[in-house]
């Protein structure tokens, strides 16, 4: 049984020989860049550090974490889960309530804000509380986000 069983495991783990060796590659294909560089797994270098967001600007954040529970357009969804609509919602008026939740979640919202800097958390709220209906004009800084940590 354990003759048998190995192979088939093996198969379902991958552990064949890797891509680029049964390609005939010298290199392997590298899906993780330093950082600055773009990686080869993401045409605009998102993807360039594990357990680190690499988005410039709050809204691209958004677009790329935050609308696959939130949806594009911010009015939330319920599925499997409850996800709050964030357009129109006056629990953003206090700047601190959604970095807060950002930072450090909330019942099934994970805390993303691990995977930021400060200033990405910062621009994340911001983007959220100045568009989809929501027209909060304070902000919060990378200092607000770095004292709610």
């Amino acid at each position: 049984m354990k003759k048998i069983l190995f192979p088939l495991v093996a198969l379902g783990l991958g552990l064949s020989a890797p891509a680029h060796a049964q390609r005939g590659d010298a290199q392997p294909t590298t899906l993780i860049a330093k950082p600055g560089e773009k990686g080869s797994g993401d045409a605009d270098g998102a993807f360039t550090s594990l357990f680190k967001f690499n988005e410039p600007t709050g809204e691209a954040l958004y677009k790329r974490v935050c609308a696959g529970c939130h949806m594009s357009d911010a009015k939330g969804a319920q599925a499997a889960g409850h996800y709050p609509a964030l357009a129109a919602n006056k629990n953003l008026a206090s700047a601190g309530y959604p970095l807060y939740i950002v930072l450090h979640g909330k019942n099934g919202m994970p805390a993303v804000g691990k995977m930021m800097s400060d200033q990405q958390a910062a621009d994340v709220v911001n983007y959220v509380r100045a568009n989809f209906g929501n027209k909060y004009k304070d902000k919060v800084t990378a200092a607000d986000a770095k004292a709610t940590r």
